[in-house]
């Protein structure tokens, strides 16, 4: 669907199904109207600026938040109305850490698994977690990547149908992070649908089916990691300098561009080089865009 589409009806197959959602504070609008659906199993990314309304959508989906206006469906229930049984089957890996307890990651776990019906082993959590050596360890005594993990392996323990991952890998180091990939990959192959916010675009490009972006509450634009923004978006760049200053062309064929370039210019160019715009490229414009048409 597209981001216009607040008067088409809840679907009934999605994992998560939202239409025409707001939420006000007071003069504040913090959600203008957005609507968007995530098929099952499906890995979606929202994407946004601090403050763009990412958050919000989150917890008015987690149940934690009324919203002001619109429908919204999660697994089949109006996550307004969410009882005990709905919650266990959602998983929720929150922005912040929770105060750390003066227990071991592994009786920590073990805790969190005796509230599911069907939980994960505990161990085998610890070990995709990447936390097999500190199992023991008490909460409070690990780093703050660690305790990230411990947050990770505490969504996941009760072998969720929707997982919300909201900026699940800060503090986390490139190896860890990329560990952490290969395990959201793995819930992706178990059929888990994924809601994932995070500031690292290339976070989004490795594990999204699709992204949406929202900005001053609106969204913006939403689609495949390799669609969102439009094929104009895509047109390759090439970019070089000389000495009247810095120069870049947008074009489908760089390599006669680059050519030509030589031809004029006997080969005194400098600094040359062809971009191939990426997810955050994109989304730079697309933020860039939405902000200049909040100004005007």
């Amino acid at each position: 669907m597209t981001p216009n589409d607040a008067h088409q009806p809840l679907s009934r197959d999605a994992a998560v199904s939202v239409r025409d959602l707001r939420k006000t504070y007071a003069d504040v609008t913090a959600l203008d109207g957005v609507s968007f659906d995530i098929g099952r199993g499906e890995t979606f990314a929202l994407l946004g600026p601090n403050g763009a309304g990412k958050s919000t959508t989150i917890e008015i989906l987690e149940g934690y938040r009324n919203r002001s206006s619109g429908m919204a469906s999660v697994l089949g229930i109006d996550p307004h109305r969410g009882g005990v049984d709905w919650k266990a089957r959602i998983g929720i890996v929150l922005q912040t850490s929770a105060e750390a307890g003066n227990v071991s990651v592994r009786e920590q776990l073990s805790h969190f698994a005796g509230f599911y019906p069907n939980p994960r082993d505990v161990d085998e959590v610890i070990a995709a977690a990447g936390l097999t050596e500190k199992a023991k360890t008490r909460i409070k005594n690990l780093s703050g990547g660690q305790r990230r993990r411990v947050d990770v392996a505490l969504g996941i323990i009760g072998r969720p149908e929707l997982l919300f991952l909201d900026e699940p890998t800060t503090g986390f180091d490139p190896e860890a992070r990329r560990d952490f990939w290969e395990l959201i990959r793995d819930l992706k192959r178990e059929g888990t649908t994924i809601l994932l916010t995070t500031h690292y675009l290339d976070e989004a490009a490795q594990l999204s089916d699709r992204v949406a972006v929202i900005a001053a509450g609106c969204l913006v634009d939403m689609g495949a990691v390799d669609e969102i923004g439009g094929a104009e978006a895509r047109i390759p760049i090439v970019r070089w300098r000389d000495a009247g200053g810095i120069h870049e062309e947008r074009t489908h064929e760089p390599a006669a561009v680059v050519a030509r370039l030589y031809a004029q210019r006997g080969g005194e160019l400098h600094d040359l080089e062809v971009i191939r715009p990426s997810l955050e490229d994109i989304y730079l414009e697309l933020v860039r865009d939405a902000a200049t048409e909040v100004a005007a």
